[in-house]
């Protein structure tokens, strides 16, 4: 099957990469009129009922995100296709945003259905073929979107959604020689892994593949002695716990200073204190179950290992259970060393550790957010000093991709926060943005001539005939005089034919004016 996938893209390439970039963009603008119209309940009740997310989390994903992305993509191809170069007098010059010259492998995760449809119809649409291949724990609503674009009208093969093992499959994509990218969101192990598998078949490539990845991240929330209390508890509790914190941009770390450290704790206290539990299907519900038992059994075994280190403490939640789904308590965890591991790694789960420093250690503490994990995909400030929200900016500029001042560091908008991050947290080709539409493409220059030249010589070179006799006439003309005009002449260094012709007629001109030699 994988194998006639590949068959099934290179077939349809030629014709989809034919199509002008108009003509692609109706039929994903068909798609995002069928998701917002005839085709939303279905999208949001399978992200619903395969992801475990509630009914907001799979409306702002599922519905609006991925019409985002289509409807945004659209308007970024028309800039792309736009952009041409000038062109001087006697000549015409255009760039060809041509496809890739093979095909796309886009492999997406389970935690956000947009993101699957996204990153095998952003290089579609910039007329690339693509094999999809999502996650297994994401398979129903992955394949109601691969139904509603055919709906849309696109073609067959230019899309191929491939579901199985994702070892099995990669082994047979990452040694084909047509493969020209690769679109990935997951984790970073996984990344690196693809990485390394393209660099061992490099010289088996038609071209240099394309590798374009948003990985992990253990995102951060820095607060200021300036912030108001209340309104960090809450980006703390949104941000860590919405969707059961499986989210790449989820609050994980937060640094809070002492002499605000009690009031963000009684108040995050408080909120978590009323948030419910259990299935997605019940609106009242603000967090489902994990999404399968091996990351359950991974998220717990943090927390255990932080109730059992003296150098933490789980202040709220904590508890588990796998007695009917994979369900895990929202958590917090008090780190009274600032590296400890549930500040440094990645958990993916409804686990937040916070660090209380000193107020006065201001700067010292960015640097501590700055150099305590290999991510940098988000983070946040809160401050109400402008001076404290400067020196963040500057201090953090390399910790995330998407910074975030005075809110929580998660749920950017398409067409306004385009997201990606660095260091191990991906390439940073920003999603939803322009950037990345801009992977997908090989241009090709095109330069047409109108009058193009029927002599090899530039014109500084004259002709070796033209000049010779020039230079006869200027000695029979002028006699000694001419000597003098060749002098003249040879000072100019490289001069034009047309030049020398004006000179000898100047001079030809100035001769008749001369005294002849008897009245002298």
């Amino acid at each position: 099957d994988v194998r006639r996938a590949v068959e099934s893209c290179m077939d349809a390439r030629a014709d989809w990469a034919s199509w002008n970039w108009q003509d692609r963009s109706a039929v994903f603008l068909r798609a995002s009129e069928l998701l917002a119209g005839p085709w939303r309940q279905t999208l949001n009740a399978s992200t619903m009922l395969g992801q475990s997310k509630t009914c907001r989390e799979a409306e702002i994903d599922a519905v609006c995100e991925l019409i985002d992305f289509w409807r945004f993509n659209i308007q970024y191809a028309r800039e792309v296709h736009s952009r041409q170069p000038m062109s001087s007098p006697g000549m015409w010059n255009m760039s060809d945003y041509r496809p890739l010259e093979g095909f796309v492998y886009a492999i997406s995760p389970f935690n956000f259905t947009s993101i699957g449809a996204n990153l095998c119809s952003a290089p579609a649409l910039m007329g690339n073929v693509s094999i999809w291949k999502p996650a297994h724990t994401s398979l129903l609503a992955s394949f109601y979107n691969m139904r509603l674009m055919q709906e849309a009208g696109l073609p067959p093969g230019v899309i191929n959604f491939v579901a199985g093992k994702a070892s099995q499959i990669s082994e047979i994509l990452l040694a084909s020689p047509h493969l020209a990218g690769i679109h990935f969101t997951g984790s970073t192990g996984t990344f690196q892994l693809l990485w390394k598998q393209v660099a061992e078949n490099l010289e088996n490539y038609q071209t240099y593949p394309r590798l374009v990845g948003e990985t992990g991240g253990k995102n951060f929330v820095l607060v200021h002695e300036s912030a108001d209390s209340c309104q960090v508890a809450t980006a703390l509790v949104r941000g860590a716990f919405e969707y059961q914190g499986q989210k790449c941009s989820a609050a994980s770390r937060a640094y809070i200073p002492d002499n605000v450290w009690p009031a963000v704790r009684e108040s995050m206290e408080e909120q978590l204190a009323s948030i419910e539990m259990g299935d997605p299907c019940d609106f009242g519900n603000f967090v489902g179950a994990i999404i399968d038992e091996p990351a359950y059994r991974t998220i717990t075994d943090y927390i255990d290992q932080a109730k059992q280190s003296p150098d933490a403490e789980v202040i709220i939640g904590g508890g588990y259970s796998d007695e009917t789904g994979w369900f895990v308590e929202p958590t917090v965890i008090l780190a009274r060393d600032p590296r400890f591991t549930t500040m440094c790694e990645e958990i993916f789960g409804p686990v937040l550790t916070i660090y209380v420093y000193a107020h006065e250690d201001w700067a010292e503490t960015i640097h501590l957010v700055d150099t305590t994990s290999p991510y940098a995909l988000t983070g946040a400030v809160f401050a109400n000093d402008r001076g404290a929200v400067r020196d963040a900016l500057a201090g953090l500029r390399d910790a995330a991709g998407n910074f975030y001042i005075n809110d929580k560091p998660t749920g950017a908008v398409v067409g306004q926060q385009p997201f990606g991050g660095a260091r191990a947290s991906g390439t940073n080709d920003k999603a939803g943005s322009v950037l990345n539409l801009l992977r997908w493409v090989s241009p090709r220059t095109i330069k047409e001539t109108f009058d193009p030249p029927s002599d090899y010589r530039y014109p500084f070179l004259g002709s070796d005939r033209k000049l010779s006799e020039l230079k006869d006439e200027l000695r029979e003309r002028f006699g000694d005089r001419a000597g003098d005009i060749r002098e003249n002449l040879g000072g100019l260094g490289g001069t034009l034919k047309d030049q020398l012709t004006r000179l000898l007629d100047r001079a030809e001109h100035e001769k008749s004016e001369l005294p002849s030699t008897e009245d002298t």
